[in-house]
């Protein structure tokens, strides 16, 4: 979708998730939000923390057995520590799905990112969160509070059709929907 993407001095993304868009654009001031406080933590960690970050997840190893301890078994006791398990399970889990329920083993070596590289994509996401506002509100709190002139908002909401208790850990209601519409109508 690059191509469809105009020119602007501001990017706005309300349900930011994995910033697939983001990480790919140009670099601008931007405002990312999303309604997942672990996501959020962690892109705040990745942002300000890496180096400690980094150091935990050195030499880390992928298995089922230590996803399934990551998933099951570890308390994180800080911000750090619940970004590394976020992260780390993130990244292990089939399709990056993230409730803790359905997220199962997904990590393939022909189809994941190698841990040894991990280290490198997270340099590179750190430096394009810098200066970047990072906040974990609902989407109506972002969009009615846009001030910025030439922005660019992209919208990549929960799907309406999908099993919202097998891949989401806060539900996106039919209510939600509505909601959004009326905004996006008014705006």
């Amino acid at each position: 979708i690059e191509n469809y993407i105009p020119d602007h001095d501001f990017y706005v993304e309300p349900f930011v998730g994995g910033g697939s868009i983001f990480f790919h654009k140009n670099k601008v001031k931007s405002w990312l939000n999303d309604y997942e406080e672990d996501l959020i933590n962690c892109y705040e960690v990745i942002k300000n923390k890496l180096p400690d970050l980094l150091k935990k997840l050195k030499n880390q190893k992928v298995s089922k057995e230590k996803h399934h301890w990551f998933k099951n078994k570890y308390k994180p006791k800080n911000k750090l520590e619940q970004a590394f398990r976020y992260y780390y399970l993130n990244r292990t889990s089939y399709s990056g799905i993230m409730k803790r329920e359905n997220c199962f083993f997904g990590y393939g070596e022909k189809y994941s990112m190698r841990p040894e590289n991990w280290p490198r994509q997270l340099e590179k996401n750190s430096k394009k969160l810098q200066n970047v506002k990072l906040t974990n509100l609902d989407f109506e709190k972002i969009l009615n509070n846009i001030k910025q002139k030439n922005s660019f908002v992209f919208l990549d909401p929960p799907y309406f059709k999908a099993d919202q208790n097998k891949f989401y850990t806060k539900s996106f209601s039919y209510d939600d929907h509505i909601r959004l519409s009326k905004i996006l109508k008014k705006n």
